[in-house]
Parts: structure tokens; C-alpha cells; sequence
């Protein structure tokens, strides 16, 4: 069992959110609440920046912006962020019947290193996956893939569970099953079934059902 880390396992949008609201009120502009922030979090900096400031990547000052909310994020990273209810039972079960799981993420390494490091319910991780581990980011296929290689299992054997189209996508170029997590960020105006997952949960224990585990 392979899943995402943003919006999948664990909801971060509060500490995301605050980041990049931080930056908008030290520059004089009213806060925002989180529920702007919480459909893009699993968007990343790209994200919480088109909220904040209406700023696409093309922005002359996209770059700046971006590192002074790494910056903020790094600063209050695990203040309000916490694993969604139900996901400690979900990974006790599928560790009781024997199942490897892990993490592949598009968040750099210089977050989810300390973040699953402060969260025991990272320790018993089979392997976990950064944006930058690889050369490429999901929607590529190669960190889903590194996954696999690294808990030593055919890609066709694991499943992949993520809330973004893009953890689709790379899932079913790596030749995994994948799962929609309806419960997670999604996006603006996201049409979940449009994106070709091969089931759906609309809680994370929801997955153990479609396993049909007790």
C-alpha cells in the first residue's frame, strides 16, 4: 500500500495555509480563511501562492515568493498538522495482516524528512518517497516506481492512494491500481471521476473495505 502525504495521510493545509497567509498580512493585506487555502494545499507553494496572491508560476517574482514561504512553512511545520482521523487505525490493520506500506509524496525533502520524523506514525514506513528523490515528480511515474523498488515489489502488486489527479495519473503510469482519496484537498472544482482512478474512498478507512480487510 503506497500513499500520498498531503491531503491522503495527513491534513497540513492548516500550516500551509498559515504560511502563506502570513506573508499576505505582512504585507498589509486582510487574512484569508482556511478554507481558501484548503482545496489548493495539495498544490504545495504553487498553491497556497495562486490563494494568497493570485501568482501563477510565470510571475517575475514567482521564485522570491515561493522561498519566503518555504521559509514560513519550514517555520510552523508540524503547529496544527495531524493524521487524518481513522489513518493510524488504517495503517495498524493493513501492518497486521502482514502488508507493506509506505509514502511517495511531491513535498521536497526538506519537509517531509522532519515532518514524518516528529509523527510516529511515520516509524514503521517501509520507504518514503520525497519530491526530489528522483528526478521527476508525480505525475511522473518514477518515484511511484522507486517505491516499489525499494520495498523490493512489482509495481502491479501495489496499490496507490492520493487526492490529486496527479497521484492518478503517475499511479497508472507506473501500472498500480490506484485509489481516489475523495476525503483529501482535490482542487478547484476537481471532477474526481474524470480522472480515471480505479475506486474511490470517501475516508481513509474506506480503503480497508475495497481490500476487504476486517
Amino acid at each position: 500500500m503506497l500513499f500520498d502525504l498531503d491531503g491522503t495521510l495527513i491534513d497540513s493545509a492548516p500550516d500551509l495555509g498559515a504560511a502563506a497567509d502570513l506573508m499576505r498580512t505582512a504585507r498589509g493585506l486582510p487574512s484569508l480563511p482556511l478554507e481558501r487555502y484548503r482545496p489548493m494545499a495539495g498544490a504545495g507553494a504553487c498553491g497556497m501562492l495562486r490563494v494568497a496572491f493570485d501568482m501563477a508560476p510565470e510571475h517575475k517574482d514567482y521564485e522570491a515568493h515561493k522561498e519566503e514561504f518555504f521559509v514560513h512553512y519550514e517555520a510552523c511545520l508540524m503547529q496544527r498538522t495531524q493524521a487524518f482521523a481513522g489513518v493510524g487505525e488504517l495503517l495498524d490493520v493493513l501492518r497486521g495482516h502482514g502488508l507493506f506500506w509506505g509514502v511517495v509524496t511531491n513535498k521536497a525533502q526538506r519537509f517531509t524528512l522532519p515532518l514524518t520524523q516528529a509523527m510516529p506514525l511515520f516509524g514503521t514506513a517501509g520507504t518514503i518517497i520525497s519530491g526530489d528523490t528522483t528526478p521527476h515528480a508525480k505525475p511522473h511515474p518514477a518515484p511511484l516506481l522507486e517505491a516499489a523498488r525499494r520495498l523490493n515489489l512489482s509495481p502491479s502488486v501495489c496499490l496507490y492512494v492520493g487526492d490529486d489527479e496527479r497521484d492518478i495519473a503517475a499511479g497508472r503510469a507506473a501500472g498500480m491500481p490506484t485509489v481516489a482519496a475523495r476525503y483529501g484537498y482535490l482542487g478547484m472544482d476537481a471532477d474526481v471521476s474524470s480522472w480515471g482512478a480505479d475506486a474511490e474512498v470517501t475516508y481513509p478507512l474506506g480503503v480497508l473495505k475495497l481490500l476487504e480487510l476486517p
